[in-house]
């Protein structure tokens, strides 16, 4: 079964989860201020996982600056999160959509319910709260960090 994530151009639904630190992260705190790209993955200390966030890590200031916030969800606890961004030295948010589990997952059209976790979903938010671009792959395929690049420099061409 492929899932195919909400559609472009969509209002992004709105969340309230915790991250790897505890903090409560809500979509709507970044209205009129970042662009969003909301990154969702099936577990941390897993493979193409692992590969993913740590190439984030490495091109950090394309992702989290003052026009961009990177927050990557999976449906892990926060504990966990908080134990993988310290193993990875990751310094943006783990958001955990554990409990009620999935829920956020589902919202965004990504979460395989024969598996238990999200699919490789990624959504570009722009400021306004609208999903300007988005890619699905299933759950061995990783994505392509340069896509991301591309359509967040989309964003700020006038």
């Amino acid at each position: 079964m492929a899932l195919a994530g909400i559609a472009t151009g969509t209002k992004a639904p709105e969340f309230e989860l915790k991250d790897n630190h505890g903090r409560t992260v809500r979509l709507s705190d970044f209205r009129g201020e970042k662009n969003v790209v909301l990154l969702f993955y099936p577990f941390a200390f897993t493979g193409v996982c692992t590969g993913e966030l740590c190439a984030l890590r490495d091109e950090l200031p394309k992702f989290v600056n003052d026009d961009t916030q990177l927050l990557a969800v999976s449906n892990d606890s926060i504990h966990t999160l908080r134990v993988f961004a310290e193993q990875e030295g990751l310094e943006y948010p783990l958001v955990s959509d554990f409990w009620p589990h999935g829920e956020v997952s589902r919202a965004y059209g990504v979460f395989d319910e024969e598996k238990g976790c999200a699919v490789r979903g990624t959504f570009i938010i722009d400021k306004e709260g609208v999903v300007r671009w988005s890619v699905v792959n299933g759950l061995p395929d990783a994505r392509d960090l340069n896509e991301y690049v591309k359509a967040l420099d989309a964003l700020d061409t006038p």
